[in-house]
């Protein structure tokens, strides 16, 4: 398997393969790849007669194969495009047949058998691009075993939430903008690990900003529609000074727009900021840099860790997890006889600042 990175950069030099096959749960580069070839492999003369663009749900594979098969009009290359193939019943009816199945369950049909026998000895001339998106195709099928041996075959993950941040920063910074670590904290609290919806929203923030600019927290908080001092980034923040006038302002803004400050994700972000603070207290080297390495953070963070872990003790922090523990259960309505979620969390925010 190739990662996205080397598929584009192949794909830039003209290096280009018969089939690829993307998939996976993030959708953000198998888009990225599959436009790129859409969008640049023929010029718009040659896009009219050779370039074909079809969905999963609208075709078979023998469709898929008879596109696949024709040869270029003028052109050096024809591109095929199945867009959701997710949707391709043929291909999901078959993508959990085992090689090992027994003779009275065959693993493959005809029409799957011809296109494992093409994805073999394909069309040289021909780029085929399957896009298989939000789930993975079983590898131990006879398609897939096919698809890993002769195709590009590619499986996009999401992302772990905390690893969001640092890929906000590394994409600004390829869009030659610069964004503080906060504000890029901010952002992916507020998003999530939806990549796609990340790059749009940063693609509208640099609409009107000169490139080598700074994406600030100003910035997002006007333009995203996060609150300036509403958001899970002040709550922590004002947990980890025992503020309790803030912590409690903040709190009953979320229980009043409980919408957009869900409790499930409130109870997820701090569960992580408290497991960062107990892992700081066992960090043998708590110089910044290594700190900063052992916690998954930017070293901007850590002089905030260190401060949080003076104001909670380990067995505090103990306790922390269990109140965490016990608010999500009673949030899923295990033991809670009508207790309102705004409720849940005044009553975890106490418990956590007394």
């Amino acid at each position: 398997m190739k990662a996205a990175e080397q598929i584009l950069l192949d794909l830039k030099r003209r290096i280009y393969k018969p089939v690829y096959f993307l998939s996976g749960e993030e959708a953000y580069y198998i888009d990225l790849i599959s436009d790129y070839i859409e969008n640049n492999v023929l010029n718009e003369t040659d896009k009219e007669f050779n370039q074909n663009v079809v969905y999963g749900k609208d075709v078979d594979l023998a469709g898929i194969l008879g596109l696949a098969k024709q040869f270029p009009m003028m052109s050096d290359y024809q591109v095929v495009i199945v867009k959701e193939a997710q949707n391709l019943k043929e291909l999901n009816k078959s993508a959990g047949a085992d090689d090992d199945a027994p003779a009275s369950k065959p693993a493959t049909n005809g029409a799957v058998q011809q296109f494992i026998n093409y994805i073999t000895h394909p069309q040289p001339t021909t780029i085929l691009v399957f896009c298989y998106k939000y789930k993975t195709i079983d590898k131990r099928s006879a398609i897939a075993k096919s698809l890993q041996k002769n195709a590009v075959f590619f499986e996009s993950s999401k992302i772990y939430d905390n690893q969001v941040p640092e890929w906000i920063s590394n994409y600004v910074k390829e869009l030659n903008y610069s964004i503080s670590p906060k504000a890029s904290f901010l952002m992916g609290e507020f998003l999530g690990n939806d990549l796609s919806k990340i790059t749009n929203e940063i693609q509208k923030l640099i609409i009107n900003l000169k490139q080598g600019n700074e994406i600030t927290t100003d910035l997002i908080q006007n333009n995203i529609g996060i609150s300036k001092e509403y958001n899970v980034f002040e709550l922590q923040d004002a947990l980890a000074k025992k503020d309790i006038l803030k912590a409690n302002r903040i709190i009953l803004y979320f229980a009043a727009n409980e919408k957009e400050h869900p409790l499930v994700m409130t109870i997820s972000s701090l569960y992580g900021y408290f497991s960062k603070i107990l892992k700081y207290h066992f960090i043998p080297d708590k110089s910044k840099f290594a700190a900063a390495a052992a916690l998954g953070v930017n070293p901007y963070f850590v002089d905030g860790y260190a401060k949080a872990a003076l104001m909670y003790s380990t067995p505090k922090l103990k306790n922390i997890f269990s109140y965490l523990k016990e608010c999500d259960l009673k949030s899923k309505g295990v033991d809670n006889v009508g207790i309102t979620h705004g409720e849940l969390l005044k009553e975890l925010i106490f418990k956590i600042l007394h």
